[in-house]
C-alpha cells in the first residue's frame, strides 16, 4: 500500500513538473525515485538483518488424553527472553535469583535435561522457555523421559485381572522413567539438533550476556525468541467437542486437534481372502511388534530398541519362512503384524482386536492359535532371550498345556543356535505389550520375547538417545554410503540369530515336520534393514522397493512417531519391505499391475499388487521398475474411542494431538527498555512532525508546486 500511495504522488509531482523544469523540481523527482527505490530494495531484508533463524530444531508439542494434556507452548506472539547459557547445575542461580534482566530463555546442556532441573524451572516466572542441546555422548546414567510402568492401565492387568499385577506392583519395567514427557510445561521447549546452531548462539551469549565482574552484562542483549501455540487445551474431551462443534456449525471449521493414528502392517504365510472371512476351523499363528516409538520432541523418536530391533527381527524371520518350500502344506497359517501407535496405549493393537470383535477384519479371535511378540530384543545378556508369559490366563489348564507347548518349541529351535531361550518365570507378569490387549478379549497362549528378564536393558527408552549406538550398531570408518549399507554389522548378526530362531520355532509351530536347519535369517538382509530404519531411509535399496508416486517418502534420517497424518514413513516402509522379502515378482505390464481386477488371474482378494521403481539399469540414470505381488495389507490404526465417538474412554486410547500455526525460534539483540522507549517516544515525534509537514505541503501546494509563466508569451 506504502509503495502504491508512493507511485502515485510520484506520478502526480512528475506530471507537474514539464519543461521548462526548475532545478529544484527535477531534485525532487530524484529524491523521490531515490528513496522509493531504497525502500523498495532493502525493505525486505531488514528483518534477516535483525534476525537469525534456528531452523534445525524439534519442538515439544502438546498432546492430550481423556483427563490431561502434555508438552509444551508458547504464547500466541512467541515467547522471548534473555539467553542464558546452562552448563552445570549453579549457573541455574543466575536464572532463578541473581540475574538482573528477566525473563530468560535458558540454552540448557542437555545432560542437565532432567526432572529435578525442569521441576525448578517449571515453578518459576522467570523462564521464559529452553533450548536443549544433544548430550554426547548420551547420559551414563540413562535417560527416559517415559512412565516407568508404560501404557499403566490399557494392559490385561486390572483390579479385576491380576491385580496383583496392576500398575506395576510385581515389577517396575522402566526403573529410569522420569515422566517428563507426561508434565504439562507453559512455556516453550524446543531441541537445537545442529551444532553449528548451537556454537551461535553460545558465541552471542558470550560476546553480549556474560556476567562481568559478577554484575548484569550491558546492552544490547542477545534474545531468543521461540514460536509454539498450541490451539487445544484441557483434554481430549474437550478438544474433541470443539472441533466437532466447529465441523456441525461453521462453514470454515477451525480443528483444534486431531487423533494419533496411522496404519497396521500385517500379511500371511498363505494368502488369504482379505475382504472375506477366514473359516473358523484355519487356526493362524499371529507374530506381532510395534513399529512406532516417542520422546519428548516432536517427531524425534529414532527407537532403535524399543521398535527398531524388534521389527527388523520379524521381517528378517518372515523373509527366512517365506523361504521355506513346503509353507504351502502347513497345518495352520502365520500372520505377520506390525502394529502402530503402541507408545500410547496400545492404538492399533487395540483397533486390531476390536474389529475382530466386530468382524470388520479378516480374520476372528477364534482363529488365533497362539500369539508371539517380539518386543525389545537388541540387548541381551549372555545371548539369552527372555520369554514372558501371562500367569493369570496360565491357571487354566488348557492354556497351560498350550503355553508349555509353546515354550517347548521356543526353547529346542535355539539348540545349536548363539541364542538361548530361557523362561521368565511362572510369577513373573507381561512386560508392556500389544498381546496384553489380545488377553484382554480372550485367554490366548502366548509368549513375549524381550532381552530382559525384570526391568527394561534399555536405559533410553522413550528418548531421543535411543539410536544406533544405543544397541552397539558400528562402522569402518571411510565407508561410503552404499558401503555402510552392506556392511554386516555385529548387531545385525546377532538380531539375524534371533530371527532364525523365531522362524524355526513358527514352522514347527506352524505343523512343520521337515528338518528346520535350512531356515536361516540372513544377516545382509538385517544389516540394511538397519541401515534403512536407523541411519539412512533415502538410500539405494528403499528406493528400489517403494512405488515412484511415494519416493518423497525417502528423508534422511529416520523417525517413528506414531503421528497424525497416515501413513507415515514408517509405515510405507515397513509394508514395501515386507513385500520385498516376501512378496514376489510377476511378469505383469504397468497397466496390468496397477489395474489387477481387469487380469483374469491376478486373484485380487488374496493378493496385494505393487509397481515399485527397481533398481538402476547399470548403463544409465534411468529405473528399472517391475512389480510385486505380496499378501501384504493396511489395517486401520486409529483407536475405537474416536470410532464410538467415547472421548473420555478408560477402554481405549484417547490420545490426540494439538493443531499450531506455526513452530519456528529464532535469536537477535535486544536493547534496553529506556531505549526502547526513547526511540519510541522519537519515532511518534517524527511521526506527528510529518504529520504536520504533509498537512503543511498539502495546504500550500498551489504556491508550492506552481509553473512559472514563459516571461516571453505575451498575452494580448
Amino acid at each position: 500500500a506504502g509503495r502504491a500511495w508512493g507511485s502515485r504522488g510520484m506520478e502526480g509531482a512528475a506530471g507537474s513538473c514539464r519543461a521548462p523544469l526548475p532545478a529544484w523540481c527535477g531534485l525532487l523527482r530524484g529524491l523521490l525515485l531515490a528513496v522509493l527505490a531504497a525502500g523498495s530494495c532493502q525493505g525486505n531484508s531488514v528483518e534477516r538483518k535483525i534476525y537469525i533463524p534456528l531452523n534445525k530444531t524439534a519442538p515439544c508439542v502438546r498432546l492430550l488424553n481423556a483427563t490431561h494434556q502434555i508438552g509444551c507452548q508458547s504464547s500466541i506472539s512467541g515467547d522471548t527472553g534473555v539467553i542464558h547459557v546452562v552448563e552445570k547445575e549453579e549457573d541455574l542461580n543466575w536464572v532463578l535469583a541473581d540475574g538482573p534482566h528477566p525473563p530468560y530463555m535458558i540454552l540448557l546442556d542437555g545432560s542437565l535435561f532432567n526432572r529435578r532441573v525442569m521441576l525448578q524451572l517449571k515453578g518459576t516466572s522467570r523462564v521464559s522457555g529452553l533450548a536443549v542441546t544433544v548430550a554426547k555422548p548420551s547420559p551414563p546414567q540413562g535417560f527416559s523421559p517415559g512412565l516407568k510402568c508404560p501404557n499403566d492401565g490399557f494392559g490385561v492387568y486390572s483390579k479385576d485381572y491380576g491385580p496383583q499385577f496392576a500398575h506395576c506392583n510385581k515389577t517396575v519395567w522402566n526403573p529410569v522413567g522420569s515422566g517428563l514427557s507426561y508434565e504439562d510445561f507453559d512455556f516453550p521447549i524446543f531441541l537445537l539438533e545442529d551444532a553449528n546452531e548451537t556454537q551461535v548462539i553460545k558465541q552471542c551469549y558470550q560476546d553480549h550476556n556474560v556476567p562481568r565482574d559478577g554484575s548484569g552484562p550491558e546492552y544490547p542483549l542477545c534474545a531468543m525468541q521461540l514460536f509454539s501455540h498450541m490451539h487445544a487445551v484441557t483434554s481430549t474431551v474437550t478438544c474433541m467437542r470443539r472441533s466437532s462443534l466447529q465441523s456441525t456449525f461453521s462453514i470454515n471449521p477451525e480443528v483444534v486437534c486431531d487423533p494419533l493414528l496411522d496404519y497396521n502392517v500385517w500379511s500371511t504365510l498363505q494368502p488369504i481372502n482379505s475382504s472375506g472371512k477366514v473359516d473358523p476351523e484355519k487356526e493362524v499363528i499371529i507374530v506381532a511388534t510395534r513399529i512406532d516409538s516417542h520422546s519428548f520432541f516432536w517427531n524425534i523418536a529414532p527407537g532403535a530398541e524399543s521398535a527398531v530391533s524388534s521389527f527388523v527381527t520379524h521381517l528378517a524371520a518372515a523373509e527366512a519362512l517365506h523361504k521355506v518350500s513346503d509353507v504351502h502344506l502347513l497345518q495352520r497359517n502365520i500372520m505377520f503384524t506390525f502394529f502402530q501407535g503402541e507408545t500410547f496405549d496400545y492404538i492399533g493393537s487395540s483397533r486390531m482386536v476390536y474389529d475382530m470383535e466386530k468382524d470388520k477384519f479378516p480374520l476372528r479371535l477364534d482363529n488365533i492359535h497362539s500369539f508371539v511378540e517380539l518386543n525389545q530384543v537388541a540387548l541381551r545378556n549372555d545371548s539369552i532371550l527372555w520369554m514372558h508369559t501371562d500367569p493369570v490366563s496360565r491357571m487354566n489348564e488348557s492354556v497351560e498345556v498350550q503355553v508349555r507347548n509353546l515354550l517347548d518349541i521356543l526353547s529346542n529351535s535355539s539348540v545349536g543356535a548363539s541364542v538361548t531361550l530361557q523362561e521368565a518365570g511362572y510369577s513373573q507378569p507381561l512386560p508392556p505389550s500389544s498381546f496384553q490387549r489380545f488377553l484382554r478379549a480372550r485367554h490366548i497362549p502366548g509368549v513375549v520375547l524381550t532381552d530382559h528378564k525384570t526391568a527394561f536393558q534399555n536405559r533410553y527408552y522413550q528418548s531421543m538417545y535411543d539410536t544406533p549406538e544405543n544397541i552397539r550398531m558400528q562402522y569402518p570408518e571411510g565407508l561410503s554410503p552404499e558401503e555402510t549399507l552392506e556392511y554386516v554389522t555385529d548387531t545385525a548378526k546377532s538380531l539375524a540369530e534371533v530371527a532364525t530362531v523365531v522362524a524355526r520355532a513358527l514352522y514347527r509351530l506352524a505343523g512343520g515336520a521337515n528338518n528346520t536347519s535350512a531356515i536361516q535369517a540372513d544377516p545382509k538382509t538385517v544389516s540394511r534393514m538397519l541401515y534403512g530404519f536407523l541411519i539412512k531411509m533415502n538410500n539405494s535399496w528403499f528406493q528400489s522397493i517403494i512405488k515412484p508416486d511415494i519416493k518423497g517418502i525417502l528423508g534422511d534420517v529416520p523417525q517413528h512417531y506414531v503421528a497424525v497424518s497416515s501413513p507415515v514413513n514408517t509405515t510405507y516402509l515397513v509394508q514395501y519391505v515386507l513385500a520385498n522379502l516376501t512378496g514376489t515378482v510377476v511378469n505383469l505390464t504397468k497397466e496390468e499391475c496397477l489395474n489387477p481386477d481387469k487380469t483374469p488371474s491376478s486373484e485380487k482378494e488374496m493378493y496385494e499388487y505393487a509397481w515399485v521403481q527397481g533398481s538402476l539399469d547399470p548403463n544409465s540414470t534411468s529405473r528399472v521398475p517391475y512389480c510385486v505381488r505380496s499378501t501384504v495389507h493396511l489395517s486401520k490404526a486409529l483407536s475405537p474411542a474416536f470410532e464410538l465417538r467415547q472421548w473420555g474412554s478408560t477402554e481405549y486410547s484417547t490420545w490426540t494431538e494439538s493443531r499450531w500455526k506455526e513452530i519456528r525460534a529464532r535469536i537477535f539483540l535486544v536493547a534496553s527498555k529506556e531505549l526502547e522507549i526513547i526511540t519510541l517516544v522519537v519515532g511518534i515525534a517524527i511521526l506527528i512532525f510529518s504529520l504536520l509537514a504533509t498537512y503543511f505541503i498539502n495546504a500550500k501546494a498551489d504556491v508550492l508546486f506552481s509553473i512559472p509563466r514563459d516571461p516571453g508569451a505575451v498575452a494580448y
